[in-house]
C-alpha cells in the first residue's frame, strides 16, 4: 500500500479542559455495556479538531501510526483501558501501536470503516425481500478501503450489543463491537487481516444486558467440526464453474417428461475408510458419483447436508443452514463434488429442512434474547416429536432468511433441486398435537397459511430464478395442488412424494403371497391417484430404520423367496407412473437396517444373490431412462393404460406404459407363489414384443424361468385388445416387454 501523506498534527489541548472521554463513558466501554463503539471510537470531529480515541485492554501506553508504521502522535489515558488525542485534521487511515512493559504490538483501528450496508439493502432486509440475502449477512472476505479483511452482519434487533469474537481478538467481545443499522436490528463490521480460516462467534447482551451463550453465524458459510460449533470464515469468491454443458441440458433432464430416478444417501454412512472415517467431498466424488453413475441414477439426493451439532439427527437438526457439515469438508470441495456429479452426467437434490430447528443453545433459539426466529407460545413453536423448534414464518425476516437459503445452495453451490422435509408438519397447525395443544388459523381452522405462503414464495422465487432447477415436497397428506404451479393456487412444488403409493404397496409385499388375493387392492390403489400430483416414489431411508427392517428383510419367506419378492417390487416401481427413488444399500439387499454409524455392508455384493439384484435395479435404470414409454407419462393419465388388474384369485398384474411417438411398453407382475403358464395377456399391437426385463433371469439371482428374448403377439382376443401374447408367468417375478419396430 502506498504510504499516506500525513497532513495532520496533535492538537493543542488547553489547561484544564478535562478528559477527552467522559470517565463515565470509558467505563461503559471497559465493562462492554456500551452499545455502539462507533459513536466513541475512531475519529470524530471535537470543536476545531479531530479526536482519536482507541480500547486497547492491558496497554500502559498507546500512540496512532500510519499505515506504514510511522507515528502520528501519542494517545492519552482515559481511564480503563481507553485512550484518546486531539488532531488537526482527520487522518486518511491509521492503526495503533500499544506498550505493556518492554512488550509492544500493533492494534488494529476498526471504528474507522465506512459501513458495507446501502440504503437498499437496508430496505429490502427491512421488508423481508432481500433475494440474495448471503451476499451482505454473514462474514465476507473482502477489500474495503483499500483493506483486506473481513465484513460481519448479523441480524438481533433486540440485543443491547453485538460482538464478534475469535482468535483474532483473544475472545473479548469489548474489542470488536458492531454497528447498529438503524431500525433494522442488522449490526455490522469490518475488521482487517481477518480471512478464510478464521473461527468466530457473536457475542450478544440481550434486552436486559444479559450475556447471552456465544452464538454462531446463522449465515456463517463454514463451521467447525462438532463437538465444537465456531463458525469458520470461508471465502466464497472466485469460483470458475466447468459444468456449462451439464447447466444448459438440465432443464430437459429434470422435466416431467424427463426419467428421474433417484439415490438417496446419508454421506457420511455411505462408506467409511478403514470402517471408521467418513469419506470427505473428494473421496464422494472419486467414490460414489462413478458407482451411481454406473448404476443408471439420474441423480443423487442427499440427506441435510448443513452443519448439525448430533450425528444421530441424519442432519435433520441443522444449526447452519448456509454451512455444508465439516465432516466431509469445506464449501470449496462441496462444489468440487457438486461439478463431479455433474459431470457424470447426474443432478444433485439437497434435503432442505425449513419446518424446525433444534434448541442448542450456540444456535438460532432465543438469539438475541428473545424468541427471535421461533414462535414465543409452544403450541405453535415446539414440535412435539422431535423436541426441536418451529421457525417463524409470520416474521418477514425470518421468511427472507429462510427463502434466501434455498436460492443461496441453488445458486451459489450450483445444486439442482430441494427436497423439502416434513412439509405437512408445516401446513397443519394440530400436526402431532391433542386438542387445546394447536392454536386454529383466523379462520378457526388448522390449516398454517403462513406456511402456505411461505412455500410458495420459495418455490415462485427459485423457479423464478431459474426454470430448470426442481423442488420435492415430502408432504404424507392429501392437500391439494402441491405440485400445482402457485400462481394457479397450489404450493407451487415440481413434484411431490407419493407417500400413499409407498405405504399401500409396502404394505401389500410384505405379506405372506398366499394371503396377497384379498389384498389386491393395496398395490392398485394408488393408481386411482397417480396422476392427480407430479409424484415421486419414495422407498426412503424412513422405510428401513427404527426397528422397520431392511427392504429385504420385509419380505416373506425364506431367503431365495425374500430376493424373488425384493426383485419383483422393483420391477413393479419401475413400471409405476412416478418417478423413482430408492435410499442407498436397498439396490442391493442390504440385510440389515440402516444405522448411521456404519457403512453400507458392500460385502454384500459378493454374494450372487445381492449382487443379482444390484444388476437388476442397474438395468432398471437404464430400461427406464431408454424406453420413452416408461418415463414420458409418468405424470400424465394418458401415459397409463390397465390391461388387467381384476386377476384377484391369481395375484396378476398388467398394464400398459404409453407416449405418443413411442413403442408402446407392456408390464406384468405375479405377486403369487404359483407359476401359470399360458396366460394370455392383451396387447395393442401385432407384432414381436422384447422381453426387456425379467426379474426372475438368472443373471439377476433369479430361476431363469419365463420367456426371453421376444414374444409373438397374435390375433387373440383378450382384454378388449384384438391381439394378445401368451406367456409363462413365474411366481413372484415381474416382467416389462416393449414392442420391436
Amino acid at each position: 500500500m502506498e504510504e499516506i501523506v500525513v497532513t495532520y498534527r496533535p492538537h493543542r489541548i488547553e489547561p484544564g479542559a478535562g478528559p477527552l472521554i467522559p470517565t463515565e463513558l470509558a467505563e461503559r466501554i471497559a465493562q462492554g455495556r456500551q452499545t455502539s463503539l462507533f459513536d466513541v471510537l475512531g475519529a470524530h470531529p471535537q470543536g476545531d479538531a479531530w479526536r482519536i480515541a482507541a480500547f486497547v485492554p492491558g496497554a500502559e501506553r498507546v500512540e496512532a501510526i500510519t499505515l506504514t508504521g510511522e507515528t502520528i502522535a501519542e494517545l492519552s489515558p482515559q481511564g480503563s483501558d481507553v485512550f484518546a488525542a486531539l488532531l488537526d485534521g482527520r487522518p486518511e487511515g491509521w492503526n495503533y501501536r500499544a506498550w505493556r512493559g518492554k512488550t509492544d504490538w500493533e492494534v488494529k483501528e476498526v471504528y474507522r470503516f465506512a459501513p458495507l450496508l446501502g440504503e437498499m439493502d437496508e430496505h429490502l432486509f427491512a421488508e423481508g425481500t432481500h433475494g440474495r440475502l448471503w451476499d451482505v449477512m454473514g462474514a465476507h472476505v473482502r477489500e474495503h478501503e483499500g483493506v483486506t479483511g473481513t465484513s460481519f452482519a448479523l441480524w438481533a434487533p433486540s440485543a443491547k450489543r453485538v460482538s464478534v469474537v475469535g482468535d483474532f481478538n483473544d475472545w473479548d467481545g469489548r474489542k470488536h463491537v458492531l454497528r447498529p443499522r438503524g431500525s433494522t436490528g442488522v449490526w455490522e463490521i469490518f475488521i482487517p487481516d481477518v480471512g478464510d480460516g478464521a473461527r468466530y462467534k457473536y457475542e450478544l447482551l440481550g434486552p436486559d444486558w444479559e450475556l447471552l451463550p456465544p452464538k454462531s453465524d446463522p449465515v456463517g458459510f463454514g463451521a467447525e467440526m462438532r463437538p465444537d460449533n465456531c463458525s469458520v470464515v470461508r471465502d466464497l469468491r472466485g469460483r470458475k464453474w466447468s459444468d456449462g454443458a451439464w447447466m444448459e441440458s438440465r432443464a430437459a433432464r429434470q422435466s416431467v417428461n424427463a426419467p428421474i430416478s433417484i439415490y438417496e444417501a446419508h454421506l457420511p454412512s455411505w462408506k467409511k475408510k478403514n470402517g471408521w472415517e467418513w469419506l470427505s467431498w473428494r473421496d464422494l466424488a472419486e467414490q460414489m458419483v462413478p458407482y451411481v453413475a454406473e448404476m443408471g441414477f439420474t441423480h443423487i439426493e442427499a440427506l441435510p447436508i448443513t452443519e448439525h451439532p448430533f450425528d444421530g439427527s441424519w442432519g435433520y437438526q441443522p444449526v447452519g443452514l448456509y454451512a455444508p457439515t465439516s465432516r466431509l469438508g469445506g464449501p470449496h470441495e462441496f462444489r468440487d463434488f457438486v461439478e463431479a456429479c455433474h459431470k457424470a452426467g447426474l443432478g444433485l437434490i439437497l434435503d432442505w429442512v425449513p419446518a424446525h430447528f433444534p434448541a442448542d443453545d450456540h444456535g438460532l433459539a432465543r438469539f438475541d434474547g428473545t424468541h427471535l426466529y421461533e414462535h414465543d407460545d409452544p403450541r405453535q413453536g415446539f414440535h412435539p416429536d422431535w423436541n426441536t423448534l418451529i421457525y417463524n414464518l409470520g416474521r418477514r425476516e425470518v421468511t427472507n432468511f429462510l427463502a434466501a437459503n434455498g436460492r443461496y445452495w441453488l445458486t451459489e453451490h450450483h445444486v439442482d433441486g430441494l427436497r423439502v422435509d416434513a412439509v405437512a408438519s408445516m401446513l397443519y397447525r394440530d400436526y402431532s398435537r391433542k386438542p387445546g395443544e394447536w392454536i386454529p388459523n383466523q379462520d378457526g381452522g388448522r390449516e398454517n397459511w403462513e406456511s402456505v405462503e411461505f412455500l410458495r414464495r420459495v418455490n415462485s422465487e427459485v423457479y423464478g430464478d431459474d426454470p430448470s432447477v426442481m423442488t420435492i415436497a415430502e408432504e404424507s397428506t392429501a392437500w391439494p395442488g402441491v405440485s400445482k404451479p402457485a400462481h394457479e393456487g397450489g404450493l407451487g412444488f415440481g413434484f411431490k412424494w407419493n407417500m400413499g403409493w409407498m405405504h399401500d404397496s409396502l404394505q401389500y409385499i410384505e405379506r405372506d403371497p398366499l394371503h396377497r388375493s384379498h389384498h389386491h387392492g393395496e398395490i392398485s390403489f394408488g393408481l386411482h391417484y397417480a396422476f392427480s400430483e407430479n409424484f415421486v416414489l419414495p422407498i426412503s431411508h424412513d422405510e428401513v430404520v427404527h426397528g422397520k427392517g431392511s427392504m429385504l428383510a420385509k419380505m416373506p419367506g425364506e431367503m431365495p423367496a425374500k430376493f424373488a419378492n425384493l426383485r419383483a417390487y422393483y420391477a413393479f416401481m419401475f413400471g409405476h407412473p412416478g418417478k423413482k427413488l430408492l435410499f442407498m444399500g436397498q439396490e442391493f439387499g442390504q440385510a440389515t437396517e440402516w444405522n448411521h454409524e456404519t457403512s453400507v455392508d458392500w460385502d454384500l455384493l459378493a454374494n450372487p444373490k445381492h449382487d443379482g439384484l444390484r444388476k437388476l435395479v442397474r438395468d432398471l435404470n437404464h430400461l427406464y431412462r431408454d424406453a420413452k414409454a416408461l418415463h414420458e407419462g409418468d405424470c400424465r393419465e394418458d401415459g397409463f393404460r390397465w390391461v388387467d388388474g381384476s386377476a384377484e384369485a391369481q395375484s396378476v398384474y398388467a398394464w400398459l406404459r404409453l407416449s405418443e411417438g413411442a413403442r408402446p411398453v407392456l408390464c406384468v407382475y405375479n405377486f403369487s407363489g404359483a407359476q401359470y403358464d399360458d396366460w394370455r395377456i392383451g396387447v395393442p399391437s401385432a407384432g414381436q414384443w422384447s422381453v426387456r426385463m425379467n426379474s426372475d433371469a438368472q443373471v439377476y439371482g433369479g430361476e431363469g424361468r419365463g420367456p426371453s428374448g421376444t414374444v409373438t403377439a397374435d390375433a387373440a382376443p383378450a382384454h378388449g385388445f384384438e391381439h394378445s401374447v401368451k406367456l409363462s408367468l413365474p411366481p413372484l417375478t415381474g416382467m416389462i416387454f416393449e414392442l420391436e419396430g
